[in-house]
């Protein structure tokens, strides 16, 4: 080869290389996955999730309204929950939204900033929300196996401090997976995912940076396991005290409270673990998708009817602030 041809050579691969580089840096938006590519089929998805989103909505802002307004419910029970309730609306609104206006406008794109911002907001509501379970698991063991020792354990300052700690906690675990997922460089913007989930993401990347983030994954999921083993170990002696009641009503009471606190756990925590653990593969399937509405939707939605609407005080104070706006309604009328 000739020294031209060899210099032409060069130049060609260089440019090559360059073109190469600006496409990977350049990427600007994420495509998710659509949930079907006919028309009809995007509005019943719109529809759908809008259901979703608006029961839960309602249901935990319901919660927040009510026991904001009654000052029989502040308690560290009802503190808790009242926090639980912003954070499944929080996690909701991290990722129906957007996935409501891609389905209604045919679109599939999200910008890169916007698929950070979902990444970030998921993880602090989705971190925050277990960490309160396992924190709410622990108030019950308190409140159930040594109620004398409950208001000094479990005073005002107490409580404020354990949902500091997990904010602060939780939002830098989050700051962690957003930046572990988002130092990467990669190849292509198509998500096979309805969101910006971070195995789909990094699935895309270019370099083995991708195993930093990989990593930090292992360990959360290792974290989010001993948040159950605590809450399993924390309810089996919650039971065994249970069965000394004398009082079958105070068995119900007690059962009715921690039986759908460990299902629910369980349903976020394993569908979670799955969705993050499982081998990557090339072509998204049916099941990541309901694994991931499983675990992103279901427990925000369900959350406000398990520990909440069942709840003979929750159901006391709504009836009486519904009685309350009736009567100031008849008021103005008479006025």
């Amino acid at each position: 080869m000739s020294q031209c041809q060899s210099l032409v050579f060069v130049c060609v691969c260089v440019c090559v290389t360059e073109d190469k580089m600006s496409n990977l840096t350049s990427i600007s938006m994420f495509l998710l996955k659509e949930f079907s590519d006919v028309r009809e089929l995007q509005i019943l998805h719109f529809f759908l999730f809008l259901g979703f989103y608006l029961t839960t909505l309602a249901g935990n802002l319901l919660i927040i309204a009510v026991v904001a307004l009654d000052h029989h419910l502040h308690k560290p029970m009802y503190f808790f929950l009242t926090n639980l309730a912003l954070m499944d609306v929080g996690s909701v609104s991290a990722i129906i939204p957007k996935s409501m206006v891609n389905s209604i406008m045919n679109s599939r794109s999200i910008s890169y900033s916007g698929c950070v911002v979902q990444v970030f907001f998921f993880f602090f509501f989705a971190a925050s929300d277990l960490s309160l379970l396992t924190v709410m698991a622990h108030d019950r063991f308190v409140a159930i196996c040594h109620p004398l020792q409950y208001e000094t354990i479990m005073h005002k300052a107490a409580c404020i401090q354990i949902i500091v700690i997990v904010w602060i906690t939780s939002l830098l675990y989050a700051m962690l997976h957003t930046c572990g997922t988002f130092a990467n460089t990669f190849c292509s913007n198509t998500v096979n995912q309805f969101f910006c989930e971070i195995p789909k993401l990094l699935k895309l990347s270019c370099s083995n940076i991708y195993l930093v983030e990989a990593g930090f994954i292992l360990i959360g999921c290792f974290i989010g396991i001993g948040c159950f083993i605590f809450i399993t170990i924390t309810y089996i002696q919650v039971f065994a005290a249970v069965r000394k009641i004398p009082s079958v009503h105070g068995k119900k009471k007690a059962l009715s409270t921690c039986l759908p606190h460990l299902t629910v756990v369980s349903v976020l925590l394993f569908t979670g673990v799955f969705a993050y653990t499982r081998p990557p593969s090339s072509v998204s399937s049916d099941l990541d998708i309901v694994f991931s509405v499983i675990y992103t939707i279901i427990p925000p939605m369900l959350n406000p009817f398990i520990y909440s609407m069942r709840n003979k005080e929750i159901q006391t104070a709504f009836w009486k602030l519904l009685h309350l706006g009736h009567s100031s309604k008849s008021i103005f009328r008479v006025l």
